[in-house]
């Protein structure tokens, strides 16, 4: 039986990802475009009323979303905005209730949105309130690494005092249970990474890896659970450090984000783990800078096509044999 279509959201429409979506068509990807089927220059489209089961290749299949104002590339217009939400809301919909296999999210202009009114820090945020889920969790995923933020999007300073013992836990307990699921390893390896430098050199250089840090590592190790570290940020990306772990989990946004992104620009895959749903995004922003040149690199977003739908069959199988 084939597997329903993802769902791949307009985002930023004066961004690049109106160009991706038709860049990742011409490469073989098939999707239905949630948003307004005037962005998709360049390429026949073909509106419908509701999700397909599956898309020829004659056209993009768009559920249609308008904008309240043409997009200009590079110049966002806060009165797109509602649009904007209201695709990524039409998308997690169909999600739920099973008419799309999963979502791929076009990326958003966050300080745009926030201006109109968005409530929320970015993607991951408004899909746990959407799914009603908990605590979602972001794991951006490449060939060369994978890698979770305990603490997402907050200022550094904010960061530092959210972390402790109860969010490291559950952090790692939805990281270890999505990579027994949807990626198929049976055990795991989560490699985490001190907040200090040096891991803190044993607390002369802060004390948040032995009062907090060191102790749900001991938790983690008693569920069953492989937990690696803490270990210095600088030394636990190189090559052979990489081939010790699944999944680096670091502390904070950048210590994470800032080693993938290096290795893997262009192949990085944002994932949000922990939701009812399959989502997934390419690993990077609006780029209002080349938006309408044509020079973007549709690498990330082929690549966020081609895990939604190997992370949803890999679900049903584990489902199926369970």
């Amino acid at each position: 039986m084939r597997a329903a279509l993802p769902a791949l959201t307009m985002g930023e429409p004066a961004g690049i990802g109106p160009e991706l979506a038709v860049a990742a068509w011409r490469a073989g990807r098939r999707f239905l475009f949630v948003g307004d089927p005037r962005v998709l220059g360049g390429v026949p489209v073909r509106e419908v009323a509701a999700a397909p089961k599956a898309a020829g290749d004659d056209a993009i299949p768009v559920l249609p979303v308008p904008l309240a104002a043409p997009p200009v590339p590079g110049r966002p217009d806060p009165a797109n905005a509602p649009a904007v939400i209201a695709s990524i809301e039409t998308a997690t919909r169909l999600a739920l209730a099973g008419d799309v296999g999963a979502i791929v999210t076009n990326p958003i202009q966050k300080s745009v949105l926030t201006r109109a009114g968005f409530a929320h820090p970015g993607h991951t945020e408004f899909l746990a309130q959407l799914t009603g889920t908990a605590m979602p969790v972001m794991m951006l995923a490449s060939a060369a690494l994978r890698v979770v933020p305990i603490t997402i999007h907050v200022a550094l300073r904010r960061a530092i005092a959210m972390l402790d013992a109860d969010l490291i836990l559950r952090t790692a307990r939805i990281t270890d249970a999505a990579l027994r699921r949807d990626w198929g390893l049976a055990r795991p390896r989560l490699a985490f990474a001190g907040l200090n430098p040096h891991a803190g050199e044993d607390g002369t250089m802060g004390d948040e890896e032995e009062r907090i840090i060191r102790p749900a590592l001991a938790v983690l190790r008693a569920e069953g659970i492989e937990a690696l570290g803490p270990f210095p940020a600088d030394t636990m990306f190189t090559p052979s450090a990489r081939r010790g772990y699944d999944v680096a989990l670091g502390m904070y946004h950048d210590q994470v984000l800032t080693p993938i992104k290096t290795l893997d620009m262009h192949g990085g895959v944002n994932v949000t783990l922990g939701l009812p749903i399959v989502r997934t995004s390419p690993d990077h922003g609006t780029a209002l800078d080349i938006a309408g040149k044509g020079v973007a690199d549709p690498g990330s977003v082929v690549a966020a096509l081609d895990l939604a739908v190997d992370l949803v069959r890999r679900r049903k199988t584990a489902t199926i044999g369970a």
